[in-house]
């Protein structure tokens, strides 16, 4: 009789153990799948495009921006907007060629991405950056910055020290275009084309999901 209540105590503690261990292994697999679910929610893109003042109205480069909707989550640019009025701007005096240029006037150009992404192959966790370039005749480095709200000039050490990465893309030669355009195109969920025209050439910045 002993031994039967012996048997039967040590199956109830076993059995026990196995049940904690269980739970604690449920809990375990709820905290990652949380975790996973967080780090896969989209984050909400910044509503207004960031202005140093509240001159914007009254600049020669107006501010401007452009959207896409991949998937139902939207990716923003913001950008100066300035106009060549008879100026050769990228490649002439202003913005030599092999040097930085901030992709547009007045405060950096920004893009704003509610999930992870690739910017010209530079990979990003989802947030805000500013965007610049190294311009050439032939092809531009794109440039990603983790600091997105700042003033676009100069694009100093102080500035560089945040770059991300570096991608280039090909300048194709196109119509002239008066004032610095971005428009997004071939959007699809993952995936979508920032291009931007002005002057006499057409720049495509890709800019892709990430899995």
């Amino acid at each position: 009789m002993k031994n039967a209540i012996r048997a039967l105590t040590l199956a109830v503690v076993a059995g026990a153990g196995v049940a904690c261990s269980q739970a604690q292994e449920n809990a375990e697999s709820d905290v990652q799948a949380s975790a996973a679910t967080e780090a896969s929610e989209p984050v909400e893109v910044q509503a207004n495009c960031y202005l140093r003042s509240d001159d914007a109205a009254s600049r020669p480069s107006p501010a401007d921006s452009a959207t896409a909707d991949m998937g139902g989550d939207l990716v923003k640019v913001c950008y100066g907007a300035p106009s060549a009025r008879g100026r050769q701007l990228v490649g002439g005096d202003a913005h030599p060629y092999g040097t930085r240029w901030r992709m547009g006037a007045n405060e950096a150009t920004s893009i704003h991405l509610p999930f992870a992404a690739s910017v010209a192959g530079v990979a990003v966790p989802a947030g805000s950056y500013s965007l610049y370039a190294v311009v050439g005749e032939a092809s531009w480095d794109i440039v990603v910055n983790s600091v997105s709200d700042r003033w676009g000039v100069p694009i100093n050490d102080d500035v560089t020290a945040s770059d991300v990465g570096t991608g280039q893309v090909a300048v194709v030669p196109n119509e002239h275009v008066e004032t610095l355009t971005m428009a997004f195109e071939d959007v699809t969920a993952d995936a979508a084309s920032l291009v931007v025209t002005w002057e006499g050439y057409r720049v495509e910045v890709p800019v892709e999901r990430s899995n």
